[in-house]
């Protein structure tokens, strides 16, 4: 098995659920869907991805992601979304989303 930085096989950065009942679940997709991140890995982080806060019904404050085409648009794209993100995670705080906040961290990367 390569490994995938030396691998010209890109596979491994996506797929399309084509059977799934919910496809397409988020509109707006503007290149092939991609489904590997059908549950954004990003979920329990800051993101530049537009969500709302909730709260549940256990008074626990959530990110609803429904949204964001970020983890989705196309499988190059999303791919290299989430790892850079993933580089250098910052822990969501509960809040709703600052487009200052956002800033911030994109600056940092």
């Amino acid at each position: 098995m390569e490994p995938k930085d030396t691998t010209t096989n890109e596979a491994f950065k996506g797929f399309t659920n084509a059977a799934c009942p919910f496809l397409p679940c988020h509109p707006g997709v503007e290149r092939e869907f991609n489904c590997l991140f059908c549950y954004c890995p990003l979920i329990a982080y800051e993101c530049p991805g537009p969500y709302q806060v909730f709260t549940d019904r256990n008074g626990l404050l959530r990110k609803d992601c429904s949204a964001c085409t970020l983890p989705h648009n196309g499988y190059r794209r999303s791919w290299k979304f989430i790892q850079r993100w993933l580089e250098k995670p910052r822990i969501w705080d509960g809040c709703a989303q600052d487009p200052k906040r956002i800033k911030d961290a994109t600056s940092e990367r």
